[in-house]
């Protein structure tokens, strides 16, 4: 039996939105430790590789910061997003350290989306946005109401779908970073 760990994250909501030539992502500025709310402002989601890659996290802060250097150091070498993401996902399978984290990724150029887990899954979206989180579900279906039926930018979707996210899951708050790349 194959054991797969399963990453139950109850901490933030990040979305990604790609229109019109420009990749958004935008994520809320929560941070919870249980169901207390230690923090309303941080920043989960960075312009990475001198802004040409953007990156959001959901999970453990400290997970995460680690993640994002390891992630930027796998840009530098390979100088493409998938080839970084697939190197980072293995790398966060097989290392002794890394697979402690507790975190998911959400990386985006301008012309690509990826979601990247601890489980080895580097996941392109069949749609042109995606959502992780414990918000995920309900910033994916805002995306998708907004993508298809408005002709907002894919930064004014991927803000207001964590905004609405925001207004109905308790590890998710309405303080928004978006970060574009075109």
């Amino acid at each position: 039996m194959i054991y797969v760990k399963k990453i139950d994250i109850h901490s933030t909501t990040i979305c990604a939105v790609r229109r019109d030539e420009k990749t958004a992502i935008a994520g809320d500025g929560q941070i919870t430790h249980r169901e207390m709310i230690l923090k309303h402002n941080a920043k989960k989601v960075r312009s990475l590789f001198n802004g040409s890659v953007l990156a959001g996290f959901a999970g453990g802060v400290a997970d995460a910061l680690t993640l994002f250097e390891r992630f930027e150091t796998k840009l530098k070498e390979f100088k493409d997003l998938k080839r970084a993401a697939v190197e980072l996902a293995k790398d966060w399978r097989t290392d002794k350290y890394l697979r402690r984290l507790e975190a998911l990724l959400l990386t985006a150029d301008k012309n690509t989306i990826l979601t990247i887990s601890g489980n080895g899954d580097v996941i392109e979206p069949d749609e042109n946005f995606t959502a992780i989180g414990s918000g995920a579900e309900a910033a994916k279906a805002a995306a998708k109401a907004l993508y298809e039926n408005t002709s907002l930018s894919a930064e004014e979707i991927a803000y207001k779908s964590i905004e609405i996210a925001g207004s109905v899951n308790i590890y998710t708050n309405q303080i928004i970073t978006v970060e574009v790349v075109q």
